[in-house]
């Protein structure tokens, strides 16, 4: 495997970002959303990122974009600054690599140097694959939020995992 490469996402990025986001919403996984977002709906999201503090980053491998990572602040208040919720989001022809791992690895070795010391994921509870390679990286369950979601008349769980940085 070669070399990933993260960059800072660019407004240029953002069709492709949305259209990787959008594979996700009918598998009913990852993401609350019930139908596919557009890209004018997430301008605000995009604008609110910073490479300095709340990153969004590109993954690409030889200038193939494979996915996107993100920083989002946790509650949108100042005394958790320090806190951040991460969002990985793959291409589906790139899923199944291990890429996730080595995105997390990326995101908990540049989150101190943001001033970032504890690192939050909010995942349903179904989505074991997720839940699986956090606890892998050495997350913990924090929270469980039971049921508090409806997808297609099914109620969900909702996970939230943490990492203390030191």
């Amino acid at each position: 495997m070669s070399q990933l490469v993260f960059r800072d996402a660019r407004k240029e990025d953002l069709p492709r970002i949305v259209a990787i986001y959008n594979t996700t919403v009918a598998s009913r996984m990852v993401t609350a959303d019930t139908s596919p977002v557009t890209v004018e709906s997430r301008q605000k999201w995009f604008d609110e990122h910073s490479p300095s503090t709340r990153p969004l980053w590109l993954v690409e491998e030889q200038n193939n974009i494979l996915g996107w990572v993100s920083f989002q602040s946790f509650y949108g208040r100042p005394a958790y600054d320090a806190t951040v919720e991460i969002s990985i989001y793959l291409d589906e022809q790139q899923r199944g690599r291990g890429l996730g791992k080595q995105i997390l690895q990326y995101c908990i070795d540049k989150a101190p140097s943001l001033g970032v010391h504890t690192l939050l994921g909010f995942i349903f509870a179904h989505n074991v694959p997720s839940i699986t390679l956090f606890e892998k990286m050495g997350f913990q369950e924090w929270a469980n939020l039971p049921n508090i979601a409806t997808l297609d008349g099914v109620e969900r769980s909702l996970k939230i995992l943490g990492k203390r940085l030191s």
